[in-house]
């Protein structure tokens, strides 16, 4: 079962393979996302932890996100989340009960799909996913020991359907014929309604301890999310942007990385119920700002 402890401690094991970033200060709290808004041209938000938990918005999310936009600050919503496509986030959200424009979310699997080649892919992904923003050639690993053999490359959207048998079915594949393995959420865990959740981050992770020349990550903290963000924003200079997240280790280190502005949220993520402060003290991750809920 994992915990916010498992989580941080795996976190710091695998930390030489996360964008570096130079130890930060000390954290403010705040009491709102409204008592930095002039200090902020753009507030990107993670999602779960911040604006939901599992399939729940967290109360007010949807009315602080609109009051932002009226004080004339750009709003992106940057999730990890690839268990489905473009369409599938944005219906999400309108489900959960946030207006949102089609330019203001940004998903790990966009840049995951942006920098896959060509060739025979392999595709972890949740059966409900019919895969139509990917190319033609693809074959879903499931129980079938030889389709792993006969890709070219492997592509991890979602553990919505992943098992442990097929996970060391996908390991003594590699054995044989090491390949190129994209991680499209590089999450170990997201928390939800009843507990946290494994992410194909916490595979890909397990996959580089054996070969780690074979994963490629995408999504928070690595930089391909980054650029779009940065590219959706060309007016807006880096230190005007600010990472709104639950976590440490990847909203809070790879915006750090790029110059960014951060806040963690503590109430209904990674550290709901912990000691913030005790964990960013462990890991020498500072966000500029700290409050409960945005």
């Amino acid at each position: 079962m994992l915990t916010t402890q498992t989580i941080f401690e795996r976190y710091e094991a695998v930390r030489e393979r996360l964008p570096q970033v130079a130890a930060q200060g000390e954290t403010t709290e705040i009491q709102s996302l409204l008592d930095i808004a002039d200090q902020v041209d753009a507030f990107v938000f993670d999602a779960f932890g911040v604006l939901n938990v599992g399939e729940t918005l967290i109360p007010g999310a949807d009315i602080r996100l609109n009051q932002l936009r009226e004080r004339g600050c750009a709003i992106r919503i940057l999730t990890n989340a690839a268990s489905y496509d473009r369409d599938g986030a944005i219906a999400k959200f309108q489900r959960l009960g946030l207006e949102v424009e089609d330019d203001e979310i940004i998903t790990s699997r966009q840049a995951t799909l942006q920098n896959m080649g060509a060739g025979h892919w392999g595709v972890i992904s949740a059966d409900a996913d019919d895969l139509s923003d990917l190319p033609e050639n693809i074959t879903r690993l499931k129980d079938t020991a030889e389709d792993y053999d006969k890709v070219d490359q492997v592509l991890f959207l979602s553990t919505t359907d992943w098992t442990s048998a097929r996970q060391e079915m996908l390991e003594a594949s590699l054995q044989r014929h090491p390949r190129q393995v994209l991680i499209a959420n590089a999450d170990l865990a997201a928390p939800r309604d009843d507990g946290f959740s494994v992410e194909p981050g916490y595979f890909g992770h397990r996959i580089a301890d054996a070969f780690p020349e074979c994963v490629r990550f995408f999504g928070k903290p690595f930089p391909e999310v980054y650029d779009l963000i940065e590219a959706s924003l060309p007016n807006v200079a880096p230190h005007r942007i600010a990472m709104c997240g639950d976590t440490l280790h990847t909203d809070v280190l790879g915006a750090a990385a790029r110059n960014w502005r951060t806040v963690l949220v503590t109430q209904d993520g990674m550290f709901a119920g912990c000691d913030a402060q005790s964990f960013a003290e462990q890991s020498r991750l500072f966000a500029d700002w700290r409050l409960g809920r945005i």
